[in-house]
């Protein structure tokens, strides 16, 4: 007969890819009729909205659009003016094992921008995006956790307790979101928007029954051309926060939020006297939650009556190894074509987070590009680019899987300096690494075959453990049970087992 074996289920998720891609794309431009000759190309700036993320078979794909925003000196004009490009993409990954029923999480960013002037009516723009994917696909294993009836039927079960990490739910919403920035009464007022910079910073996120509340910011910079011709910036954080429906998980469990920018509009409320701008956004909120579950393992299983066939089966689960968050300040002194007089604005973008081992150490690297727009001694505005370097060691040994997402945090400073300007802002490297382990469990239990060996016994047997033996083997071996070995032996546990030479009891 076969024995019934009580099973949990383990339903949750398993990182199939978690990688960075880049996508270069290049857009010929005609300038507007409404717009004036480009005498010079100063700077080009953009942000990615990614509106599609979908999953295959062998592969997945995203895409979206690259709004790049390009900013010029008129020919025969004062002023600062503007063009604006959108820039469709696609980008997508071949590995095995995705399917239509994964999930797929995302998020990008706009790592460079540069235009070409054709002629001073014709422009060609180039832009790189870089998106972060990580792509799960559901799993469903059953965990055998005990043999039922176990003692009506003379069976003896060995359970394990095992603490694993489990990737429970991968959720995501999308949301709308809108708010006013108020320019500065001590600057002109704005005439033209010339360009927007967002991006989204996450806050804190907390479980309340099958809710996750969460919250966070939009950072918003704006350049634009005041009523005296200059350029000017304004900037603000407008704080948001959400409910996001979740199930499955316990309240402590922990949460990765991923946001992604799908639409954005800004403009300048001319009901306003050119005082405040409306930002109007469209984000989506992606979640990953984990948590440690403790599960009861049925490692093994024997009969005092009769031969058993064991069937184990090896089950890989996720252990935590570390999980945190590492601050990195930069700051950095370089040189720029020309001497700056003063400073406009100044970003940073972290385009891609490598990792390498360095013996017991891992190595997160941000690979950063710093763009700086400024004045020169004359009042001409001048843009200038310089890649950084950014590293974070962990005490993480190899064989892990870490999961990290690097972020800038606060305002990117930058200030005259000899010869050029200083460069000072903050990173923090969130990351989570895994280790994968191997759980055995049975998987079925019934009836066996004695074995050829299997001769008359002798009712009695005295000896002692071997090294690494435990009364389980033991009992195991002679067809008797841990509990009649203890009482014969007037032990008080099994660790006072070690070391003695110890009688053990066949039961007929």
């Amino acid at each position: 007969m076969e024995f019934e074996l009580d099973r949990t289920q383990m339903n949750g998720f398993d990182a199939l890819l978690d990688t960075t891609l880049r996508t270069e794309e290049t857009l010929e431009m005609i300038v507007p009729d409404a717009c004036p000759d480009i005498l010079r190309v100063v700077e080009t700036d953009g942000k990615v909205l990614l509106t599609r993320k979908e999953a295959m078979d062998g592969r997945a794909e995203l895409g979206g659009l690259i709004r790049a925003t390009v900013l010029y000196c008129p020919d025969g004009e004062t002023g600062m003016r503007h063009l604006d490009v959108t820039i469709p993409f696609t980008c997508g990954v071949d590995a095995s094992g995705i399917g239509p029923e994964c999930v797929v999480v995302a998020s990008a960013r706009c790592c460079k921008a540069d235009t070409r002037t054709i002629n001073p009516r014709k422009v060609l723009v180039r832009a790189e995006a870089a998106v972060d994917v990580t792509v799960f696909m559901p799993q469903m294993e059953s965990i055998c956790s005990q043999v039922l009836e176990a003692e009506e039927q003379n069976v003896e079960q060995l359970t394990e307790t095992q603490e694993v990490y489990l990737t429970a739910c991968v959720q995501e919403k999308p949301f709308p979101f809108s708010d006013d920035v108020s320019l500065s009464a001590s600057k002109p007022a704005a005439v033209e928007l010339l360009k927007s910079r967002i991006w989204l910073s996450r806050g804190e996120s907390k479980i309340i029954g099958n809710k996750l509340i969460f919250k966070g910011s939009a950072n918003v910079t704006l350049l634009y051309r005041g009523q005296d011709d200059g350029v000017y910036t304004a900037g603000a954080e407008l704080p948001f926060s959400q409910i996001m429906e979740i199930s499955g998980v316990a309240e402590d469990a922990e949460c990765d939020m991923t946001l992604a920018l799908t639409g954005a509009e800004c403009t300048l409320n001319a009901e306003d006297d050119g005082r405040s701008v409306t930002v109007s956004l469209e984000a989506l909120a992606q979640a990953v939650v984990r948590e440690n579950r403790v599960l009861q393992v049925l490692a093994d299983a024997y009969s005092t009556r009769e031969p058993l066939a064991v069937e184990r089966s090896e089950c890989p689960m996720d252990a935590r190894l570390d999980r945190g968050v590492r601050s990195q300040n930069v700051r950095e002194v370089w040189e720029t074509p020309m001497p700056v007089r003063d400073m406009v604005d100044c970003r940073m973008t972290v385009t891609q987070v490598t990792q390498s081992q360095e013996g017991a150490r891992l190595v997160l690297t941000a690979l950063v590009e710093v763009q700086a727009l400024y004045l020169d001694e004359e009042g001409t505005l001048f843009s200038v680019q310089h890649p950084m370097t950014v590293p974070c060691a962990l005490d993480i040994p190899e064989n892990c899987q870490c999961f990290c997402q690097c972020e800038g945090v606060g305002d990117v400073y930058a200030a005259l300096a000899p010869g050029g300007m200083e460069v000072r802002f903050a990173l923090d490297f969130r990351y989570c690494a895994l280790v994968k382990r191997q759980v055995i469990a049975l998987v079925g239990l019934g009836p066996g075959e004695a074995s050829e060996d299997a001769g008359e016994q002798p009712s009695l047997v005295l000896r002692m453990l071997g090294q690494g033996e435990r009364l389980w083997d033991m009992a195991k071996t002679y067809g008797t049970t841990i509990t009649d070995i203890i009482s014969a032996n007037e032990l008080e546990g099994e660790a006072a087992a070690a070391g003695r030479l110890l009688l053990i009891p066949r039961r007929r």
